[in-house]
């Protein structure tokens, strides 16, 4: 009897169950199920579609009320004398008179000090003697020329023998003159270095002397202010003593400093009673031409997701807009910004719980909503 091969009897089993499968129908099965998901997606969006709207985010909106402001660029600086100069000796001597103390106030030619030297005034007045007789003899010989009595060469001798007395005298009284020293412009005498009676060489240190009035406040401005900044600009400068003054901007470098790509500049503040001291702390604020801004609470301001910092406005179809702002100045009321369009309705309450393009319902924020406002930023 043949022997029945193996494949052979595979091939009658799969045929077995092929034929059993087909008989039952469940072939069919995989397309309705495809067509029983696709149903249940169709009724499952139409039962979406069906169900109200999502209600609208509420945010309340100002229009705000455009100003002239002036922006204020703020530095930081010291104070510094107007004038600073360190007086000293022409010559060698004694110190015969010493006329101020530290704090005085001098005006310009006070003799701050005096050296004995008695030979020096002999001197001068020798000069002076010789210069009243040099000019009496001019004045004969003149006479006699005219008349005719002398020659005129005489005349000549006369005139040069009256220079060369002029001259003499000129020396000695500058030479009297180099021992005291005068202040060259008003101030106040900040440091006395030496005493009366007390030897001093030539060029010795005597007196500081600073004039203070008017007083400079300097300090330095970045690249991107420079161009508000203005020679003859108005400026406030705050001490750290909490005394507030205002100035005028007297000097604007044109070149930058090296080290920090800032530029000096320079406010001179009216400092009659000599009040504010040189070397103080100082908060300079430089007022540049005025702008169209307005005036909002600090929460306000927030941030698109691009770290650009504004305001969200609604525009015009009823959607929340973005717009950059341009700080001008900080206030205690509020911050004063620029950048906005004229017909923008800020968004004072909300603008952190909506996105650039979102439908809003808006109301209009009271007077006590924008009050709330400002005491929370503050």
């Amino acid at each position: 009897m043949p022997r029945i091969r193996f494949h052979t009897v595979a091939a009658f089993v799969v045929l077995a169950v092929s034929a059993a499968w087909v008989a039952t129908g469940e072939f069919a099965s995989v397309g309705s199920a495809a067509d029983e998901a696709n149903k249940a997606a169709t009724e499952k969006a139409a039962a979406e579609a069906a169900k109200p709207d999502k209600p609208l985010r509420t945010v309340a909106v100002v229009t705000p009320e455009f100003v002239d402001h002036n922006r204020i660029v703020r530095v930081s600086g010291v104070t510094e004398a107007d004038k600073k100069a360190t007086l000293a000796t022409r010559d060698a001597g004694v110190i015969d008179q010493l006329n101020v103390d530290e704090g005085d106030l001098v005006k310009t030619g006070d003799v701050i000090l005096t050296l004995e030297g008695p030979d020096k005034q002999a001197m001068v007045e020798t000069a002076r003697a010789l210069l009243a007789q040099r000019e009496k003899e001019a004045e004969n010989v003149n006479a006699l020329v005219k008349r005719g009595i002398s020659p005129t060469a005489q005349s000549d001798n006369a005139r040069s023998a009256l220079a060369a007395a002029k001259s003499q005298l000129e020396t000695a009284q500058a030479d009297l003159d180099r021992l005291r020293v005068t202040a060259p412009f008003d101030g106040v005498i900040d440091d006395v270095m030496v005493e009366k009676g007390s030897w001093a060489p030539s060029g010795r240190d005597a007196v500081v002397l600073l004039k203070l009035d008017p007083m400079i406040a300097r300090g330095e401005v970045s690249e991107r202010d420079l161009s508000h900044i203005r020679l003859g600009g108005q400026a406030e400068v705050k001490l750290i003593s909490g005394q507030s003054v205002s100035g005028t901007v007297r000097y604007v470098s044109r070149e930058a400093t090296a080290q920090t790509r800032t530029f000096p500049v320079e406010i001179a503040v009216p400092n009659p009673d000599t009040s504010i001291p040189a070397g103080m702390t100082a908060e300079i604020g430089l007022k540049a031409d005025p702008v169209k801004a307005v005036k909002l609470p600090r929460s306000v301001v927030t941030l698109d997701p691009q770290g650009n910092l504004g305001v969200r406005i609604l525009r015009a179809d009823g959607k929340v807009g973005f717009v950059e702002i341009d700080l001008i100045d900080d206030t205690p009321d509020g911050l004063i910004l620029g950048g906005i369009p004229e017909d923008a309705r800020i968004i004072v309450a909300g603008q952190d719980l909506v996105s650039d393009g979102d439908q809003v319902n808006a109301v209009d924020a009271g007077a006590e909503l924008l009050a709330r406002a400002a005491a929370g930023s503050n």
